[in-house]
């Protein structure tokens, strides 16, 4: 295993969490939804959260918004494994050989050299983009200009149409146009077994009961060869967890749905739809669920963390929870049996000092 860099993680402890700004190195920070560096792309408004400087090269992300009609032509990246998950409205994606309509929860997973194409088939739809390594936003949105509003003009329109795919090139063209199938309505509920392309539905995958909540993975370190791996959460209200930090590997906290509070380096943040919170190896963290059948979306670089679900939840083949599934000492116990898990535990839940309801 790789060792710590002491000093970097004592500079990311003493730092407190950046508000609404990107660092440009692998600190702390929050991102309010809708805030971001902001670019316009086919009628889309791209918004990035998540730099190659920001996070040590290791990743970037983006949220990409758009009316209905827009999307992307058939591109590939040679050098970057890429996810998007659908955060609101509906997507169909086109991979080699098949094509689906996605809604919110389900992802679309693509290793390097894949092509891909999408059109978003509702207004206001979301996706959020994580690629890595990072660098893949320096293709995909090379040349255009930063823009300082928040939403796409009233009057985008997409240049897609009934009959295909007809937007300009993107990054780097796979050879050839993807085949543009009809979609249809398979499952997709099971991951593979490598590194291929893949879909896959929301609260679908390998799925661990914790107590009151549920973790499903929509991706695994095999699946991504290794850069990273991300588990949705769907819990109940609940206290914060320990506090504790990771030597090795940067944690990404999205909030989807219902409200999260993070206790980020001793602040307190409050998570709702569509904000993000950004915690490298160093950052002292703790979270807690705040209202009923909260989402949460976890995205962690590398795959040394992984097992950590496994050995603290129990197989279930359930989407949703069940409000006291099983006695919180499996999680303590899980830990403790596990001394690898790249888990340093500093201390007792953070006490709240706001009240449960704000």
């Amino acid at each position: 295993m790789t060792q710590p860099d002491e000093a970097r993680i004592q500079t990311v402890q003493e730092a407190k969490p950046l508000f609404n700004a990107l660092p440009g190195e692998p600190l702390p920070y929050y991102v309010a939804n809708g805030e971001g560096l902001r670019f316009e792309r086919d009628g889309q408004l791209w918004t990035i959260i998540a730099r190659a400087g920001d996070t040590g090269g290791s990743f970037d992300a983006a949220f990409i918004r758009g009316p209905r009609g827009t999307g992307a032509a058939a591109h590939s990246l040679p050098r970057h494994q890429r996810s998007y998950y659908v955060f609101e409205g509906q997507v169909q994606v086109w991979l080699p050989g098949r094509s689906r309509v996605l809604g919110p929860g389900d992802s679309v997973h693509v290793p390097e050299g894949t092509p891909i194409a999408y059109r978003l088939l509702g207004h206001l739809s979301k996706l959020l983009l994580f690629s890595a390594p990072g660098g893949a936003l320096d293709e995909l949105i090379s040349g255009e200009d930063q823009v300082e509003h928040h939403l796409y003009p009233a009057g985008a329109a997409g240049t897609t149409t009934d009959a295909g795919l007809a937007l300009p090139p993107l990054g780097s063209v796979a050879q050839g146009d993807l085949e543009l199938l009809g979609a249809d309505d398979a499952w997709d509920a099971d991951l593979p077994e490598g590194n291929e392309p893949y879909m896959i539905r929301g609260l679908e995958g390998d799925r661990r009961g914790w107590p009151d909540s549920l973790n499903a993975f929509s991706s695994r370190g095999r699946t991504t060869g290794g850069r990273y791996f991300s588990v949705a959460t769907l819990g109940a209200p609940a206290p914060y967890i320990i506090r504790h930090f990771h030597q090795l590997h940067t944690e990404n906290f999205f909030c989807l749905s219902g409200r999260i509070w993070l206790w980020v380096n001793g602040e307190e943040i409050l998570l709702t739809a569509g904000d993000y919170v950004h915690a490298p190896a160093g950052t002292v963290h703790s979270f807690a669920f705040a209202a009923h059948q909260t989402r949460m979306l976890g995205v962690l670089t590398g795959n040394v963390f992984e097992p950590f679900f496994d050995v603290t939840g129990v197989d279930t083949e359930d989407h949703v929870y069940t409000e006291g599934l099983i006695d919180p000492s499996v999680v303590i116990g899980g830990i403790k049996a596990n001394p690898d898990l790249d888990l340093v535990v500093t201390g007792p839940p953070p006490e709240r000092t706001r009240a449960p309801g704000l």
